[in-house]
């Protein structure tokens, strides 16, 4: 696979013009209108996590990506990330076949265990069970990409005795597992012959290249499918770096101290954004120039086949990402892509 670029985004609930919070549904709307600008610019892959708590407005990715996929003709459409461990893999692969057929083969989806744990009470499901869960449901979900009759049985959901699952995708369904961080679940992506996605949200790009190598020692040890490697991580570009520094530190500030009070982080500082920005840090944030040599420095480090800029972290403007959309596909992709030439 030559390499890719795309976006992705939580459906972090955004500020309108005026400054006020906008609704879930709006935020919804205008996440459609992101991924048309998206394609528009030339990128490869719009991707759209799954959340169910208040600061984000997408609870069902699917259905945002089919509508979508009824607006575009290029794009690949998938998710940032499913988290399967909440969901049954019977379910969410008969959506994403859906999807497939809707957008004419362009479905991808990316599993995960999730990072927010709100949908495991919400759906009923126990979070002692975090690891089996996740691991027999990936089995499972790994037997219906095979698209015949399944004969399967675990102790997380009822057994399955020679069942069909239908629709069929025509080309099949490319599936890819996000991983934080973990060397056990890498080599779990490996054993099932699966895509790689590195979930990089703190540190230096170079940090990951253990993972990377691991997923290729792997493959090779059980004699799996190789796929290209994907990266994830966050960003915001506009015209200057000030522009955009000071448009994404607001956003990183008010996720950060959100979630961080639950969890225990200390607040944020500008301090702690300045680094994330920097050369030893996961964000990839400034002027189209700046974005371009971190991705390109990633790129070189870590042999990926795909980036992904998550552009969207925290209560950002409409008219602010989608600047940052236009630059991405417009500045950053060509910039990238004649400096890789040069390799």
């Amino acid at each position: 696979m030559d390499l890719q670029f795309g976006l992705g985004t939580f459906g972090d609930v955004s500020r309108g013009a005026d400054g006020e919070m906008l609704s879930g549904a709006q935020t919804i709307r205008n996440i459609v209108a992101q991924a048309v600008r998206a394609e528009e610019v030339g990128v490869d892959y719009f991707g759209v996590g799954e959340h169910h708590r208040r600061e984000f407005a997408v609870s069902s990715p699917e259905m945002v990506l089919a509508a979508i996929a009824s607006r575009t003709e290029r794009i690949h459409l998938g998710t940032a990330v499913t988290v399967l461990s909440s969901d049954d893999p019977v379910r969410v692969y008969e959506r994403f076949a859906t999807l497939d057929a809707l957008s004419n083969g362009r479905a991808e989806v990316v599993l995960g265990r999730g990072s927010f744990t709100e949908s495991f009470p919400l759906f009923g499901y126990d979070l002692r069970d975090y690891d089996r869960l996740f691991e027999e449901k990936l089995e499972l979900f790994v037997e219906l990409l095979k698209e015949e009759p399944v004969t399967w049985q675990g102790t997380v959901r009822a057994p399955l005795e020679n069942a069909d699952v239908f629709p069929k995708t025509e080309n099949g369904l490319r599936t890819w597992v996000g991983v934080g961080g973990s060397p056990e679940s890498v080599v779990r992506v490996a054993r099932y012959g699966l895509g790689l996605t590195l979930a990089i949200i703190g540190g230096a790009a170079g940090r990951f290249r253990p993972f990377v190598d691991l997923y290729h020692r792997s493959t090779a040890a059980f004699g799996t499918a190789v796929h290209p490697i994907s990266v994830h991580s966050p960003g915001h570009i506009a015209d200057t770096d000030a522009e955009a520094w000071d448009a994404a530190y607001e956003g990183m500030e008010a996720m950060n101290n959100t979630i961080g009070r639950e969890r225990g982080w200390p607040a944020y500082s500008r301090a702690r954004f300045q680094n994330d920005v920097g050369p030893e840090g996961a964000m990839y944030s400034g002027s189209p120039d700046r974005v371009a040599r971190k991705i390109v420095d990633t790129v070189r480090t870590l042999g990926i086949g795909r980036f992904e800029l998550k552009y969207a972290s925290g209560p950002l403007p409409h008219e602010a990402m989608m600047r940052s959309i236009e630059l991405y596909g417009t500045e950053v992709i060509p910039r990238v892509r004649a400096m890789l030439s040069e390799d």
